[in-house]
Formats: C-alpha cells, sequence, structure tokens
C-alpha cells in the first residue's frame, strides 16, 4: 500500500477525554451566568431546554446518523428570552459559542493524551500527510486538540457537528479525501470504535487500524480492520505493515 495520508479519530483514540452533562452543577451554574445577562431560567427548565432543543434538530436533520449544533443550541435558547436580555448585540451576537464552550467545560471531568501520542505523531508528520474525522463540535474540539498540543499536526480537521451528520456517514470520510486530495486507497483511518471508525472508512475504500482504547465500540459482526493495536506507539508498527503488504 502507498501511504500518503493517515486520518485520526481523536476522542477515544488519541486524547483520553471524560465528561457527564449530567451533572447538575453544569446547568445550576449556566442559569446563574445568563441572569447577568438578564435572562431569569431556572436550571431545571434550563436543562429540559437544552436537550429539547437537541432532539429537535436532530429530528430536523434526518437521516441515519444526525448530529447537533452545540452553538445552534444557547443560540435559540437565547433567541427565545430576546426581549428579556439586557446585553448589546455584540455581547448577543458572541454568548451562544461563549456558552457552548462554558457548557464543555463544566461538563469535563478529564482531559489528556494517551501515552506516545505526541511522539507518534512527531514521526509519522514528516512522512505523512494527517488529517482528523472526528465527531463532535468544533467549538470543543479545536480548543482541546490545541490545549493538548497536538492541533498543529493536522490538515484538514473535519468534525461532524460543522455537517449536520456523524460518523459513520461517509459523507465526512470523503470530505477530509476531498480536502487532501487524495484517493481513499492512499490513506489510513485511525479510530477507536468498529463501527463509527472501522466501519465507516472502509465504506470509502481506506484500510484501518482500530485502537482498542478504554473507549467506543469494541466488536460488530463482519467488521474487521486492517490492524489492531493496543497502545499508540504500536501505530508505526502498523503503518509499516500495511505499507508493506500492498
Amino acid at each position: 500500500m502507498n501511504v500518503v495520508g493517515i486520518l485520526f479519530d481523536v476522542n477515544g483514540t488519541m486524547i483520553d477525554i471524560l465528561t457527564d452533562e449530567g451533572k447538575e452543577d453544569i446547568y445550576r451554574t449556566m442559569a446563574c451566568f445568563l441572569a447577568y445577562q438578564g435572562i431569569y431560567v431556572s436550571w431545571t427548565a434550563l436543562r429540559d431546554a437544552y436537550f429539547q432543543c437537541m432532539d429537535a434538530q436532530r429530528r430536523k436533520r434526518g437521516g441515519s446518523h444526525p448530529e447537533f449544533d452545540a452553538v445552534g443550541i444557547w443560540k435559540e435558547l437565547i433567541d427565545a428570552y430576546a426581549d428579556a436580555m439586557a446585553v448589546s448585540k455584540t455581547k448577543r451576537a458572541q454568548l451562544p459559542h461563549i456558552l457552548a464552550e462554558m457548557y464543555r467545560a463544566l461538563s469535563r471531568i478529564h482531559l489528556g493524551l494517551y501515552d506516545d501520542v505526541q511522539g507518534v505523531l512527531d514521526k509519522l508528520a514528516g512522512r505523512y500527510r494527517l488529517g482528523i474525522v472526528s465527531d463532535g463540535q468544533s467549538a470543543w474540539a479545536l480548543p482541546e486538540l490545541k490545549e493538548t498540543g497536538i492541533a498543529r499536526y493536522f490538515d484538514p480537521i473535519v468534525v461532524s457537528g460543522d455537517f449536520g451528520f456523524r460518523k459513520p456517514d461517509r459523507r465526512l470520510f470523503e470530505a477530509a479525501l476531498h480536502r487532501m486530495r487524495l484517493r481513499a486507497e492512499h490513506v489510513i483511518y485511525v479510530g477507536n470504535d468498529m463501527y463509527r471508525d472501522v466501519y465507516g472508512a472502509r465504506r470509502v475504500g481506506m484500510k484501518t487500524v482500530f485502537f482498542r482504547s478504554n473507549q467506543g465500540r469494541q466488536e460488530m459482526e463482519g467488521v474487521e480492520p486492517d490492524y489492531i493495536i493496543y497502545r499508540f506507539r504500536e501505530l508505526l508498527d502498523a503503518v509499516a505493515f500495511l505499507e508493506r503488504n500492498r
């Protein structure tokens, strides 16, 4: 295999992250912050409205794997209370993004790289074009990639929240290949979920490396990756193996 590019999933593959969106303190804090913007809403009403907006977005988008837009949710909630707001137009325009970031920060319990990720990327970056295809929200993913120090390795960065659908929808993988101007047979995809990552990437013709991490779907009937790794540093051996076995 003539490997030119490598695409990566993010959470559960390179970044070890744990969040809990069910914590009451998230919504209590968000409601308190909104009170300073002239929006007075109970934390329970805010929590319910957030998830109702998320569900409505997904229903509206339809399809097999609809994705929500976190910034869009907060814009809808702010618009619903527009008459009560005591802020300038400029601040009101900025608030949805700020609130989306704040929500993620409050829900986060742990964030860090898996062992050896940066060292492996250093070695791969000199030989291959590296990119990302990830489920998530750009308002969350881009700051987290920067915080962990790995954003600089990747171009393109394709995030499902910007498209309205999630992996394994083949359009996400195809968008990354188009931006890289590479054919699928010259690209390896690395992920930790047998359905979203391995099944999705194989559908468009990419070779796949499955990282059996502490997250993601571990098995799927009829789906087999081209190589399995149990530590991220083993990715170097996986790439070399796939290059030898054309």
